[in-house]
C-alpha cells in the first residue's frame, strides 16, 4: 500500500524564478513527476529567503534560476542569483539544489562553495529537455553532484573572489586601477599583481596591436565571471 504522506514528510519543493511562463512551466512538469509534493514558489531572490525563514520544515529541494532580481524594483541578473546560492550553500549546507538556467557558465564564479555543499547539486541548462531536466531534479534529490555543464568548473580555471571583485569594479563600474585600489583597501601594485595572475589564469598575454585590458574583459565574459 503507497504511503501516505503526513505534512512533515510531504516533498516539499522551492522553485524560484521570476519570468511567469517558465515557472508555470517548470511547476507542471515537477507536479507530473511528484504527484504529492508541495511546491512553493518565488520570484525575487528576497521572496525566496523570506519563504525559507517562514516555513517550519525546510524544502528537500530547490529548483531555482540565476538570472532574479534582488527584489521586485530591481532588474533580474545573474549575479543576484549567484549570490543567493552562495547565501543557500553557506545557511543550508545540507539542502538539494538544481540550478535551472541559460547563465550556467556564471557558477564558475562560486565553483569553491560548490565544491563543498554538502547537499545534492545538479545542474539543468533551458535547453534540456524535459527529461533531462528531471533526471538532474532525481539526481540532486538523492544528494549527487552534477556540474559537467558548467563551462570552466573542470578545465582547471581557478579564480579567487579579489580578482572577481576587481573584475566587476573596473568592468561592471567602469573603475581605473586607482579607484580600483582604494575601493578594494588595497595598494595600486596590488591591483596590478590581481590583473596579471588574472590574465595568465585566463591564457590572456600581451599581443602587439591588440589592448590586453579588453582581451581580459573579453575572456572573463566568455568564461562567466562577469556578466
Amino acid at each position: 500500500m503507497r504511503e501516505i504522506l503526513t505534512e512533515k514528510n510531504l516533498l516539499k519543493i522551492l522553485v524560484i524564478d521570476d519570468h511567469e511562463s517558465v515557472l508555470s512551466g517548470t511547476l507542471n512538469v515537477l507536479r507530473k513527476h511528484f504527484s504529492d509534493a508541495e511546491l512553493i514558489t518565488a520570484t525575487t531572490a528576497r521572496n525566496a529567503l523570506e519563504q525559507l525563514t517562514i516555513l517550519e520544515h525546510k524544502p528537500d529541494l530547490v529548483v531555482m534560476d540565476l538570472s532574479i532580481p534582488e527584489h521586485p524594483d530591481t532588474t533580474a541578473k545573474p549575479e543576484t542569483g549567484v549570490q543567493l546560492l552562495r547565501t543557500l550553500m553557506k545557511e543550508y549546507p545540507h539542502l538539494n539544489i538544481v540550478v535551472q538556467s541559460a547563465n550556467v557558465r556564471t557558477l564558475v564564479r562560486i565553483r569553491p562553495d560548490i565544491d563543498s555543499h554538502k547537499g545534492g547539486f545538479t545542474v539543468a541548462d533551458k535547453s534540456l529537455s524535459t527529461q533531462e531536466m528531471l533526471t538532474r531534479v532525481d539526481w540532486a534529490l538523492q544528494g549527487l553532484t552534477h556540474t559537467k555543464d558548467i563551462k570552466g568548473i573542470h578545465s582547471g580555471l581557478e579564480v579567487k573572489p579579489e580578482w572577481l571583485r576587481m573584475l566587476t569594479l573596473a568592468f561592471g563600474e567602469g573603475l581605473q586601477d586607482r579607484t580600483i585600489a582604494e575601493r578594494m583597501c588595497i595598494s595600486e601594485r596590488m591591483v596590478r599583481h590581481y590583473w596579471s595572475k588574472l590574465q595568465d589564469a585566463l591564457d590572456v598575454y600581451p599581443e602587439e596591436g591588440r589592448n590586453i585590458r579588453i582581451q581580459t574583459e573579453m575572456r572573463a565574459r566568455e568564461e562567466g565571471l562577469i556578466d
